[in-house]
Order: C-alpha cells, then sequence, then structure tokens
C-alpha cells in the first residue's frame, strides 16, 4: 500500500515547474494577484543588448550562483503516505537594467531538479524519496503537466518599484508558464554595487493562479496544497568578458 501510494504521489511534483521560480516556509508573505491578462511575452534579450550598446548598464545572471527554490506540500488525511518535494533551477539566466529597474530571467524546465537532499533538509521534510521516486516525479511534472517539449521555458519579467530604502524594495514580478501569465507584488531584499546586484525573496502563490487543478487521488484523501512557496537568489554582475 506505501508503495502504490507513493508512486501515485509522484505525480504532485509537477507543480514544483511553476517557477520559478521554495525550501524556506515564507512567513506569511505579501501575495497580489495584479494582472491576470497578461499576454504571454517572448524573452526580450534584444531591449538588453539594444541598451547596452547605447552604453547604459546592463547586468548578466550569473546562473551558478543564482537559484529559485519551490516547496510542493502534500495535504489530506492520509498525507502521511506519501512526500513533499523541493524542485530547484541551478540554471537561471537573464539579465539586469539597474538603473531602468527592470530584470527579465528565464528557467529551462528540462534542467529542474527534483528533490535534492540539502534543500529537502532545508525545507525540514522528514522523509526521503527513492531515487525511483524522484525520476518519477520529475517524468510526470515535465511530460505530463508542464508539457517542457512544448513550453520549454518559465519567464520571468520583474519590475522595481521606486523605494526609499537602498536594501528593500517591492517588486511587480510577472512570471509565465505554460502560456499563462500573472502578475504579483513581491517584497524583496536587494544589495547594490555599480558591478553587482544580489536580490533575494519569498512569495507564495496558488496553482489555480495559473488554472492548474492540485492533484488529489481517493476523494482528496491524499492531495496536494493549493499554495506553494517560492523563494529566490538571483546574483547578477557586469560581463567583463
Amino acid at each position: 500500500m506505501k508503495r502504490s501510494i507513493t508512486q501515485c504521489m509522484q505525480l504532485v511534483g509537477w507543480v514544483a515547474g511553476v517557477s520559478l521560480l521554495c525550501s524556506c516556509t515564507p512567513q506569511q508573505p505579501i501575495r497580489q494577484v495584479v494582472d491576470s491578462n497578461v499576454v504571454a511575452p517572448a524573452f526580450p534579450e534584444e531591449y538588453y543588448r539594444h541598451a547596452e550598446i547605447q552604453g547604459k548598464r546592463i547586468l548578466r545572471v550569473d546562473g551558478k550562483q543564482s537559484m529559485v527554490v519551490l516547496e510542493v506540500r502534500r495535504a489530506g488525511p492520509f498525507a502521511h503516505l506519501g512526500h513533499d518535494h523541493v524542485v530547484a533551477s541551478h540554471d537561471v539566466s537573464g539579465f539586469v537594467a539597474p538603473d531602468a529597474g527592470r530584470a527579465d530571467l528565464s528557467v529551462p524546465l528540462d534542467k529542474l531538479v527534483v528533490d535534492e537532499k540539502d534543500l529537502r533538509e532545508e525545507a525540514g521534510f522528514g522523509t526521503q524519496p527513492t531515487p525511483d521516486d524522484i525520476a518519477g516525479t520529475r517524468h510526470n511534472m515535465l511530460t505530463k503537466v508542464l508539457e517542457s517539449q512544448r513550453f520549454p521555458l518559465a519567464l520571468i519579467h520583474i519590475i522595481e518599484r521606486n523605494t526609499t530604502q537602498r536594501d528593500a524594495a517591492m517588486l511587480d514580478v510577472t512570471i509565465t508558464l505554460h502560456g499563462v501569465s500573472r502578475t504579483f507584488s513581491v517584497p524583496s531584499i536587494v544589495q547594490r554595487t555599480s558591478d553587482r546586484m544580489v536580490v533575494a525573496g519569498r512569495m507564495q502563490f496558488r496553482q489555480s493562479d495559473f488554472g492548474i487543478v492540485p492533484f488529489s487521488i481517493l476523494n482528496g484523501a491524499i492531495r496536494v496544497e493549493d499554495a506553494l512557496a517560492l523563494r529566490f537568489r538571483i546574483v547578477a554582475t557586469r560581463d567583463n568578458r
């Protein structure tokens, strides 16, 4: 019984691809859907390259130092028979235009990593899925839900609001996934120098914000929480090549 339920719970991993986009439980993060009808954009690389040619300061995201992590939590009276999941991206790319208060990030879905041991420990998850469980979760996430061959990227467009605090900012973050875009207000911590920027924050959103019905079996006896927790740390530096 334990085995069959666990295999069913592998399907819950699909929700983790939303992002971007976390292994720390949020402390009642601010959440606000600003615009629910945004047309899915193409990645605006040309904007940053043109700005750079004009002599404007452009930073590039350092994928080795940046990370987006998402927690997927189980629920229901029989939740103890399954696993919570952590999904992470270590391959974030993109650009930051600090003087314009703008950034655009890209997350390749086929490189998402599921249930890394350290991230599970940081999240406080007490169970450890088997390698087969992890592989099954990742396969179902990419093929059956995210359709990563058809929608290979999650795009994140960020606008920084005016703020009087040097090390804090309120960001309007538009996440585009699977052809759907949603915009959220996200409080963040920002460290800035002329050649480097580090932005860290956490947010909470619902699967239903993206038209996704949370996975459920046995009439809800085992299900996935609609609310997901996400955290990010994005490092961008001047390209000195």
